[in-house]
């Protein structure tokens, strides 16, 4: 009886294709590992350098995930406040807070803010939280707090300064350079002070300032600033005179240094004059009570 013989040998033409595959996977991961290998020579590290790089990766990489895993988890919330009672149970809790750096400003409304925190254990305390809410109070430019150990809260407080007298409708109000109100001020304790008025004034107080630091001279002379229809500024002198300035920052302070020059020339303020009109400028206006107004070009007297 005739049987059938089945061969599982690989063709010729198969093995050698399959022969040609290897050969060029071998020469790829040749050539890839030859780049790498000059790449990691170019560097300027050695092979336990690179070791210990990678080790620490690693290390991070799974403090990492362990972190995320802990809150997820709830464990590093519970871990911290274990840690919290344990600290203020060895007397790591605030029981004095240090107020430093104030002048004006009244220490109680910090102490205020702060006694929310007194017998909480240190770690618990938010600093930044705190020092958000100091910030808020009128006075306050800037604050730092920190932690005296083992009982302590210490804050450092940075005073604003005071410019001058916002004048409003039924009050006047001290202000810092910036424009911000600061404390009520009797008529009697701001004489001498610059006041500003006018509706939108609070917002101009840098401007003004850069305005009158155009022409030193005069800043002495300068007690009062209005600022007109939301557009310029009127100027009063010690003497009571005024001047009306033109709109446009750029115009009013050319406007202001031609009125010093003028000044120089003329002895305008403490004269006879009442007002002075520069809102067309290079021409001044003078307003003289019981005459009629006077004209003076600075253009000719320049």
């Amino acid at each position: 009886m005739a049987q059938t013989i089945r061969r599982n040998a690989t063709g010729v033409r198969r093995q050698a294709k399959a022969q040609g595959r290897q050969g060029q996977v071998r020469k790829a991961r040749a050539k890839t590992t030859s780049v790498l290998d000059r790449i990691m020579q170019a560097l300027p590290f050695t092979e336990e350098q690179w070791h210990r790089f990678f080790i620490v990766l690693i290390f991070a990489f799974v403090l990492a995930l362990v972190v995320v895993v802990a809150r997820v988890t709830g464990v590093s919330e519970i871990a911290s406040q274990r840690f919290a009672r344990t600290a203020a149970n060895a007397g790591y809790k605030v029981r004095h807070v240090e107020v430093l750096g104030t002048n004006r400003l009244n220490e109680m409304e910090v102490y205020a803010l702060a006694i929310g925190n007194e017998d909480l254990a240190m770690p618990l305390v938010d600093l930044e939280e705190l020092r958000g809410r100091i910030e808020a109070l009128d006075w306050v430019k800037d604050a730092r707090v920190s932690r005296q150990l083992p009982d302590a809260l210490v804050i450092d407080i940075v005073e604003r300064e005071p410019h001058a007298v916002l004048r409003r409708a039924d009050r006047l109000m001290l202000i810092d350079p910036t424009g911000v109100e600061l404390d009520p001020i009797s008529p009697a304790d701001a004489e001498g002070m610059l006041v500003i008025a006018g509706e939108g004034a609070q917002s101009q107080v840098e401007a003004l300032t850069r305005l009158l630091d155009t022409a030193p001279a005069l800043r002495p002379q300068v007690v009062g600033a209005e600022w007109v229809g939301n557009r310029r500024w009127n100027l009063t002198f010690r003497t009571d005179q005024q001047l009306a300035l033109p709109e446009g920052e750029d115009r009013a302070a050319a406007a202001l240094i031609s009125f010093a020059r003028a000044d120089g020339l003329h002895r305008l303020i403490g004269g006879e004059v009442a007002g002075f009109d520069m809102r067309n400028p290079p021409r001044m206006y003078l307003r003289v009570p019981g005459r009629a107004d006077r004209e003076l070009d600075l253009q000719e007297d320049s």
